[in-house]
């Protein structure tokens, strides 16, 4: 088994046996009006983060479960963004869920990628065994989906992994094998693809 193939084994395994985090049951249309403070960044197309420069992350058909348990982190700590944490602070647990809701509502994106797609980039393998077509359900936390996120975002949040500023033990371990051309390869491809997120429409 080559070390590939060991991280995907161990990712499937840490992820499928770990405790499921109980999330309350969001409303998306009470989501939807908690938005308006969203909607000032993630709703503006190609809007920028500043220091560092990227383009915020789309939040359109993502993962619920991603989206409750990043805001969870901000308004933690664990997770780091002045901007963020000043927001999620502000939020309940119920607030949090209708958010993830929301989002999640504004057309379900999926992760259609298979190892079909991905050619010769052997870095690509390690993505798939959570955020492919294939992937196990139920996994916790849940993963994002990537296809069609910012290129620079997606760089952005892989070196952050890698530099060990944003937590998580399987996304460490497999940040810390890439080099930088195979994190700008992997934030190339799936920035690439069409059947994914969105930046979701503010409400008129």
């Amino acid at each position: 088994m080559n070390i590939i193939n060991k991280y995907i084994a161990f990712a499937v395994d840490v992820l499928t046996l770990s405790t499921v985090t109980a999330h309350a049951a969001g409303d998306p249309e009470q989501g939807e009006e908690l938005a308006y403070t969203c909607m000032g960044c993630h709703g503006i197309t190609g809007y920028r983060n500043a220091y560092p420069s990227f383009r915020v992350p789309k939040l359109g058909g993502q993962k619920a479960g991603y989206i409750e348990t990043a805001l969870k982190e901000y308004r933690s700590g664990t997770r780091s963004h002045r901007t963020m944490h000043a927001q999620g602070s502000t939020l309940s647990d119920q607030d949090i869920a209708d958010l993830a809701a929301y989002f999640q509502g504004t057309e379900m994106a999926t992760d259609s990628v298979t190892a079909a797609d991905i050619g010769e980039l052997a870095a690509l393998n390690t993505c798939l065994a959570c955020h492919g077509a294939q992937a196990a359900a139920g996994m916790v936390p849940t993963p994002a989906t990537l296809s069609a996120q910012h290129e620079d975002y997606l760089v952005h949040a892989l070196h952050q992994y890698k530099d060990g500023e944003r937590t998580g033990t399987v996304m460490s371990a497999f940040a810390g094998m890439l080099s930088d051309d195979d994190i700008e390869a992997i934030a190339r491809f799936y920035s690439r693809r069409d059947d994914g997120l969105h930046t979701p429409k503010k409400s008129n």
